[in-house]
């Protein structure tokens, strides 16, 4: 027999495919997490102290808010995500913190709350589009529509009025 075309070749190399398509790519070959938004760290987390801590204390020890909430100046959010870049340039989330620190009208700390991934909601995009004048026309006809209905401003050739010339007249009587 062919050395090729030995069964127990084909048997060890498919035994090692079969073995090998369960692990993951070695530590080199991967994508690193990527750390996005304000992470505030489990010992920054501590020092916030509801009732003592003021805005400029959290503001010197994590930073500015990543946003505050609509109606409310007293409420602020930081929202940290590790993801890892996947095929096609998109971004996988590993793991999403948000954390809601509300403070009471001096500036006091009252409460701090963190969310995880779990406790968020799903949402369902609605796919149909709101319909506006004019989008009923192709890309063409609407590069095109214009397309000579437009003249050009109209000359003054001088004959405007019952007196000819210019419109001036010389004074006198």
């Amino acid at each position: 027999m062919p050395r090729s075309n030995h069964p127990l070749r084909h048997t060890a190399a498919a035994l090692l495919l079969v073995l090998l398509g369960g692990c993951d790519l070695p530590a080199f070959l991967s994508f690193p997490v990527q750390v996005r938004g304000s992470k505030v760290d489990a010992d920054q987390l501590k020092e916030l102290v509801p009732g003592t801590t003021t805005r400029q204390d959290v503001t010197s020890l994590i930073g500015s808010p990543t946003a505050k909430a609509t109606f409310d100046d007293n409420t602020w959010i930081y929202i940290s995500q590790l993801t890892k870049p996947i095929i096609g340039g998109t971004q996988a989330v590993e793991d999403q913190r948000v954390l809601v620190l509300t403070f009471d009208q001096g500036g006091i700390l009252r409460n701090v709350e963190t969310k995880t991934q779990d406790d968020s909601k799903s949402v369902t995009v609605v796919s149909r589009t709101t319909p506006s004048p004019g989008s009923e026309a192709s890309f063409l006809q609407q590069l095109l529509g214009n397309v000579g209905k437009f003249s050009p401003l109209p000359t003054n050739t001088g004959s405007g009025g019952s007196g000819g010339g210019s419109g001036f007249s010389a004074g006198g009587s």
